[in-house]
């Protein structure tokens, strides 16, 4: 008994319930039909990339600086979401709050930065009806911006039941989740980063 105690104890609290590891499992299940929608909208970029004619090419009006720095943002965002978990794991709530909150803050910088850089290449004649290119630009680069608007949606919301509820094994499965999903939506970034932006500046 004092073993399988100890065991428990040991445990991460988001995996001490049966409800838990399914939700958990279950979520995982949903990150994989997540890749399939994305890989649809890669594809769909890659298969009409070449349609330029009618409007600027991605090298004349993207802003690799301005790129890079979405990047870092989201990146550094994914960290302070492990840092978040590591302060759940320790039981500190309010530290993981903390590292939530910054979470968050980089996630609105990001979205801040992609909706201007959205508004520039509408003024530069890059807009959603510009050509096919163009277009699908947009339907991957503004799914992925609505992903993220999702996920600080939720995050906020979690913040609130934590702070009204504390830690509990219900409570950390959802902190726990919601972080996979947060570093699910960096790891797609980095892809549309390399094959949208660089590909486009150097084509």
């Amino acid at each position: 008994m004092l073993h399988a105690n100890n065991k428990s104890l040991n445990t991460p609290l988001e995996y001490r319930s049966e409800n838990g590891r399914l939700n958990i499992f279950g979520f995982w299940i949903f990150l994989g039909a997540e890749v399939s929608l994305f890989a649809t909208l890669f594809a769909a970029y890659f298969a009409l990339k070449s349609g330029t004619v009618g409007g600027p090419l991605p090298n004349e009006v993207f802003d690799l600086t301005n790129t890079i720095i979405m990047t870092l943002l989201l990146l550094t965002s994914s960290f302070t979401s492990g840092l978040a978990i590591n302060e759940m794991r320790r039981n500190s709530v309010k530290s993981m709050i903390f590292w939530l909150v910054i979470t968050l803050l980089f996630g609105l910088a990001f979205l801040y930065m992609e909706i201007s850089e959205f508004v520039l290449l509408v003024h530069e004649g890059a807009s959603l009806g510009t050509n096919a290119h163009w277009s699908s630009f947009y339907l991957l680069t503004g799914t992925h911006g609505v992903h993220v608007s999702i996920g600080i949606g939720w995050i906020v919301l979690i913040i609130d039941q934590v702070r009204k509820r504390g830690l509990t094994p219900e409570t950390a499965k959802k902190v726990f989740v919601s972080s996979l999903y947060w570093h699910f939506l960096d790891f797609v970034w980095i892809f549309v980063f390399t094959g949208v932006y660089l590909l486009g500046m150097v084509g």
